[in-house]
């Protein structure tokens, strides 16, 4: 077995549709913080206390794309996993994300067309879903 292929997540051949996978994790400050510096997003609906507090939201929080990154980190490390190539995603931001919430990112798959897969994607924090959409992601064959 090549280096490829050993590295290499699910192939096509691999994938069926109703496959899910998921990413949890806990948003910090520094997670708010290190976004923000790495995206250029400085808004300060995420960054200042005083400024948040006067929103709807009454307090910071994160930024609606670091929950969609969860999303990239299922892709890319899970399923399809490492190989699988990124086309499109369609996102819908349905609540605030706050320091300290966990956040669970899911994916299912919804169909094969070929070499393009498409996936459901919600991201929840307990019972309540922040994000949701679909996203198209090119998955190559078990080479031969």
């Amino acid at each position: 077995m090549s280096d490829y292929e050993k590295l290499h997540g699910h192939f096509l051949e691999d994938l069926s549709v109703g496959m899910s996978a998921s990413f949890e994790k806990t948003v910090s400050e520094d997670d708010i913080v290190l976004f923000a510096e790495i995206s250029g997003d400085t808004n300060p609906v995420h960054l200042n206390n005083e400024f948040a507090e006067q929103t709807i939201f009454k307090e910071r929080i994160a930024h609606g794309m670091l929950s969609a990154a969860f999303i990239s980190t299922v892709f890319g490390t899970k399923l399809p996993g490492p190989g699988a190539i990124y086309m499109n995603q369609n996102l819908s931001f349905k609540a605030p994300v706050r320091i300290g919430d966990t956040v669970v990112a899911k994916v299912t798959l919804r169909e094969i067309n070929g070499k393009r897969v498409s996936f459901g994607c919600e991201c929840c924090v307990g019972d309540t879903v922040v994000l949701e959409g679909d996203a198209t992601l090119m998955v190559s064959r078990r080479p031969k």
